[in-house]
């Protein structure tokens, strides 16, 4: 595939995306975003706001040292000058221009109602300001893009002006103008309405910048692509205030697998599903697991049916392959799981369980039985493993057998609650009583359980238990309802889940510990010792 040089894929996460409620970036986490979008292979990333907020001033100067973009250029962003001055002597412009990014994104005011209302100003000086500030920049040799801020509204309201400052930006030398839906408010219908008409009436090149408060950013976005525009903006994971921006991979990965654009480098793509996580671990915002394309439950399987189509041809389910986007094909393990699941499962695990029917039936019934008690696999992998291997091997590995264990919390006074725990197992040959202090009685099984393990197994020390999750089953029973935990496990490169279910929260939680240290010693392949 020729990738198009007359496209623009254009990335504001570090601007637009920042803006999400809760969403707090510093600037190492913005030049670490910088380099994952590169290897994305956009063609743009906007860094921030220059002038007005500092810690993107110091984003500009840091990355000018640290970052070796190799797909994307930098650009930054900022207000037309001031009523009433000049481009030339307005501090906030020279701030664009000190900040050294070849690319100058200006916002603008294309409603009238917001140049009288909020700019405080007349129509005829919003348009000079326009003018003013594209021409003098580009005049400066940066590579001018107007954001026309409200556009759609304003359209509505005054096509005229709205188109002027469409005219008016392309004279003075913007590169492209991008069409904002900031509202969010516009259905695909009136995008491609309002971009064809301006195009077709301009003639000047356009761009797409869509918020998702209908839920139509990406189809707002595509859209807008098939009436003429070639210029999209977007945020990586959909990031943004209210309802966030469009969700770029989701556009780009539409505009190349389905509409065979070649708008993005295939190679990158597949990264995309790496990256996407990659930022989320640094925003510290859970990844949404039914994210479109990269979302780990994009191409997740549940229902029996749908199983035993995929293990004919995985393609009667799913819309494209997974790992043209760096993802892979799950399958589900519930109640909903018939044997062509479990079989499925099995050989995304490694086992070859096909002509093995005794033995599904079996694993396919005791899954059934647990999920009617509350128990989860869907959810939780490793657990899952944990069954079939013991069903396939006739019994369960046993790297250590529990004797008892006790948890006791005490509370003096306002001071912190602590929790400590004693734990005794039989190793190695070896009975052993440790004990484990924590902030709760889980942290401190925790501890406990591997200070009686680590003289044995010592390859332990580097898991880490990462998440804890309980949910209250059949919450009308009160305080006296089921629980089901599931603990999250890392050994530092990947991680796992496994699930507890019982009457006692921590009871529950030690049955999905127990589970969660078994397998981190089963996937080293380490044999009971």
């Amino acid at each position: 595939m020729t990738l198009s040089s007359d496209f623009h894929v254009y990335d504001t996460t570090l601007r637009d995306g920042a803006q999400q409620e809760g969403l707090a970036l510093s600037v190492h986490d913005k030049l670490a975003i910088a380099a994952h979008l590169d290897d994305l292979g956009v063609g743009f990333i906007e860094g921030g706001w220059p002038g007005a907020i500092p810690k993107d001033t110091e984003f500009f100067a840091l990355a000018a040292q640290r970052l070796s973009l190799r797909n994307a250029v930098l650009a930054a962003f900022g207000a037309t000058r001031r009523p009433g001055g000049t481009a030339a002597t307005d501090p906030q412009v020279r701030a664009l221009l000190d900040s050294q990014a070849p690319v100058v994104t200006l916002v603008a005011k294309s409603h009238v109602r917001h140049v009288e209302y909020a700019l405080r100003t007349t129509p005829a000086e919003n348009l000079e300001m326009i003018r003013d500030t594209v021409s003098f920049l580009a005049g400066e040799g940066r590579r001018v893009v107007l954001d026309a801020e409200h556009f759609f509204d304003g359209y509505q309201d005054d096509p005229k002006y709205a188109l002027e400052v469409v005219r008016l930006a392309a004279e003075a030398g913007a590169e492209v103008i991008t069409l904002c839906d900031t509202n969010g408010g516009m259905l695909p219908p009136q995008v491609a309405d309002t971009v064809h008409e301006v195009l077709s009436t301009s003639g000047a090149r356009l761009g797409i910048h869509c918020h998702n408060d209908t839920g139509c950013a990406v189809a707002n976005s595509l859209a807008a692509v098939e009436a003429g525009a070639t210029h999209v903006q977007g945020t990586l994971n959909g990031y943004g205030e209210r309802t966030g921006n469009a969700d770029l991979v989701t556009v780009v990965a539409n505009l190349v697998i389905k509409q065979g654009l070649p708008v993005l480098d295939p190679l990158r793509l597949k990264e995309a599903t790496r990256i996407a996580h990659a930022i989320s671990e640094i925003t510290n915002v859970v990844p949404y697991s039914r994210q479109p394309y990269v979302g780990a439950s994009a191409f997740a399987h549940k229902a029996g049916l749908h199983a035993s189509a995929l293990r004919i041809d995985p393609d009667l389910y799913q819309h494209t392959d997974p790992t043209q986007v760096g993802n892979d094909m799950r399958t589900l393990v519930s109640e909903m799981a018939g044997r062509a699941s479990i079989e499925l499962k099995g050989r995304e695990l490694g086992y070859d369980l096909s002509g093995q029917d005794e033995l599904l039936a079996r694993v396919t019934e005791r899954v059934k039985a647990l999920e009617a008690q509350g128990y989860t696999f869907d959810a939780a992998d490793a657990s899952f493993e944990l069954l079939l291997r013991a069903e396939v091997d006739g019994e369960r590995a046993r790297y250590f057998d529990v004797e008892s264990w006790r948890v006791i919390t005490d509370a003096r006074g306002d001071a912190t609650a602590t929790s400590e725990a004693t734990v005794k197992v039989t190793a190695a040959g070896r009975r052993v009583v440790a004990t484990g202090e924590g902030n709760g009685p889980v942290n401190a099984l925790d501890h406990a359980l591997r200070e009686a393990l680590s003289p044995a197994y010592p390859e332990l020390r580097k898991l880490q238990l990462i998440d804890f999750r309980v949910r209250i089953l059949d919450a009308a029973h009160g305080s006296d309802a089921v629980t089901r935990v599931l603990i999250e496990t890392s050994d530092g490169s990947s991680s796992w889940e496994t699930v507890g279910v019982a009457a006692n929260i921590v009871e529950a939680s030690w049955e999905a510990l127990v589970d969660s240290i078994s397998y981190g010693l089963m996937r080293q392949a380490i044999a009971p010792r």
